[in-house]
């Protein structure tokens, strides 16, 4: 059994900035691809990072030049460093990866999401 377990959230002034993390612990082999969503009520969750085990990475131009995704392989850890929050900002925050365990099935999991508040 896999988790995904963020932490790092809480609520910042805009302007600010918040470190989220998330380890994945359990019967892991491989982890190709972590990355970061959020969500906002009534709205579709949408990516915000996205980092592949070689060290690449990718964001949407809402967030491109604010926020940092990073990872630590030997800990099976991805964090995000959010910079220059605005309201806007304001979410659900989810990790994501995409897991191969032991017995080499593969399956995407789910974090079950830290809140990130931006005050004005």
């Amino acid at each position: 059994q896999v988790q995904l377990v963020e932490s790092g959230g809480g609520l910042v002034q805009s302007g600010g900035s918040l470190r989220l993390s998330c380890a994945a612990s359990g019967s892991i082999f491989n982890i190709p691809r972590m990355g970061w969503y959020r969500q906002t009520p009534g709205k579709q969750r949408e990516l915000v990072a996205t980092i592949f085990s070689g060290g690449s990475t990718n964001y949407p131009d809402s967030v491109k030049g604010r926020f940092t995704i990073s990872r630590d392989n030997a800990k099976n850890t991805v964090y995000l460093q959010m910079n220059s929050l605005t309201p806007e900002d304001t979410a659900v925050y989810y990790c994501n990866a995409a897991i191969q365990t032991r017995d080499r099935r593969w399956s995407d999991y789910w974090g079950r999401g830290t809140q990130v508040t931006v005050s004005s």
